[in-house]
């Protein structure tokens, strides 16, 4: 005999979130919201203050299995060069994907606009962990400039992220060669 475990409330509505505002865009209203998740506005707001709030939530939620998908474990053996290319293989791989859209946090802060939005500000976080990430590795493989490594490969990444997630562009033969170049350039081995 199965027993089926029923979603709580709170999970129902993060789910929804998560799978609308990545689909849809951070506009989708409260209605759809709780209707895709099966339940009431007053529920909604018993839980979370606000839209944003659950929006902020949201992304929190989904950071920890975002970031175990493109950042390998910090004892997996490889080089530092080889760190920062499976982050950008990761991309390909996903960007191939029919419901891919791009970086759901990109996404966000340049929907939100307003920096001091609690959803903004819980994406400017994993943003900049995934520059911090990159700027790490970079010293260690010896970038004659780590920070600008980092940054540059934060604007690949992102802007890789961008045209793959409105189909302008095919990142399979474009990502890697391009992060290679720049990790060729800084002297990262």
């Amino acid at each position: 005999m199965t027993t089926e475990v029923k979603a709580s409330t709170r999970e129902r509505l993060l789910e929804a979130a998560a799978t609308l505002t990545y689909r849809e865009g951070v506009g989708i209203g409260v209605e759809a919201l709780c209707k895709a998740a099966g339940v009431s506005k007053r529920s909604l707001y018993q839980l979370f203050e606000s839209k944003d709030e659950l929006l902020a939530a949201t992304l929190k939620e989904r950071s920890a299995a975002y970031v175990a998908t493109l950042v390998p474990a910090a004892d997996d053996g490889r080089s530092p060069r080889e760190r920062i290319l499976h982050v950008f293989e990761q991309v390909e791989s996903q960007a191939g994907a029919p419901e891919f859209h791009g970086c759901r946090y990109l996404a966000v802060q340049i929907e939100l606009k307003d920096r001091s939005h609690p959803a903004s500000r819980v994406a400017h976080g994993i943003k900049a962990n995934l520059t911090a990430f990159f700027r790490a590795e970079a010293e260690q493989g010896g970038a004659n400039d780590p920070d600008l490594l980092a940054r540059q490969l934060s604007l690949v990444f992102d802007g890789a992220s961008a045209r793959a997630g409105i189909g302008a562009d095919e990142l399979t033969g474009l990502i890697i060669p391009t992060a290679t170049a720049l990790l060729d350039a800084a002297g990262v081995s």
